[in-house]
């Protein structure tokens, strides 16, 4: 089964590959500060999401540039993404996140802004905002979606109604955003078929998917969860065999920005099998590869 990498979709669309640089723009969560929630998603760390991320207490030309450190061996491309990853990027004072981010697009080392949110901090001021981002360079924004499905959204604590996404989707296509949607696979009573169900419905509205395995973070809600026995987590062969349905159930344009994802090292506590991702990737290729469309 053949379906369009971020790796391809980059070199397709801008005629190389350009590395994310993860960063933070300093804002929190609807769900973090007592609007729609005071815990975070059942599964959210206390990082927000963004362990990987730049520390917040920064200046972003500092993040920037600390972050370009950290891939200089792995690329000779002197243009980025810079990816927005921590907590609710767009939720926050207007007039601050116009400066970061106007900041951060008009440097000649940033060739894509990747925002990553919810569909609900999205208004209008928001969305007058990515527009006149767009007219610059690229804009990507990323939504947290993890499952159409009411009774899963309800579980994870997600705060709001799928409509909501749907009703996002269309006001950011309307201004010319890349749009990728964040999918996870194995949350806790969902069955495959519900899995599949969210990447077809997905797949007929959204540019993009990030396909993302269940972890089990120390720190988190579903931790004590998973530690009472409620749940088990996916073997390798399972989130194989979904992740194959579910790319199936794409449209074939569609651009798979991430197969798996990691987990903190240090934080995780399960799946196990997670720690050797060189190991992980292979075994999944090696699935995807062999996969069969018409057999399905």
């Amino acid at each position: 089964m053949k379906y369009i990498s971020l790796s391809q979709y980059l070199k397709n669309e801008y005629g190389e590959k350009h590395f994310k640089l993860a960063l933070s723009c300093a804002t929190t969560c609807p769900n973090r500060d007592g609007v729609c929630g005071d815990k975070g998603c059942i599964f959210c760390s206390a990082k927000g999401s963004g362990d990987f991320a730049q520390s917040a207490l920064l200046p972003i030309d500092v993040q920037i540039e600390k972050a370009k450190a950290l891939v200089k061996n792995k690329t000779d491309n002197d243009r980025y993404i810079a990816y927005f990853q921590s907590f609710s990027s767009t939720y926050g004072d207007i007039s601050y996140l116009r400066k970061v981010f106007f900041e951060t697009i008009n440097r000649d080392d940033i060739a894509i802004l990747s925002i990553a949110t919810r569909p609900d901090c999205l208004g209008d001021d928001v969305i007058e905002l990515l527009k006149e981002l767009v007219n610059i360079k690229p804009v990507w924004v990323e939504l947290g979606l993890q499952s159409i499905h009411e009774s899963t959204a309800e579980y994870i604590r997600r705060g709001y109604d799928t409509d909501v996404y749907f009703r996002a989707v269309k006001k950011l296509k309307a201004i010319g955003v890349h749009i990728i949607t964040h999918i996870i696979i194995g949350l806790p009573y969902e069955t495959k078929d519900m899995m599949i169900e969210t990447a077809r419905l997905v797949g007929k509205v959204t540019d993009g998917v990030k396909l993302q395995l269940l972890h089990i973070l120390k720190d988190t809600d579903l931790a004590v969860e998973y530690e009472n026995g409620n749940f088990e987590v996916l073997t390798l062969d399972e989130y194989a065999d979904i992740l194959c349905e579910c790319i199936n159930a794409l449209p074939e344009n569609t651009v798979i920005h991430r197969l798996t994802g990691d987990g903190d090292k240090s934080t995780l506590i399960a799946p196990i099998w997670t720690r050797d991702k060189k190991r992980v990737l292979n075994y999944i290729n090696h699935r995807i590869a062999t996969f069969d469309r018409k057999n399905v």
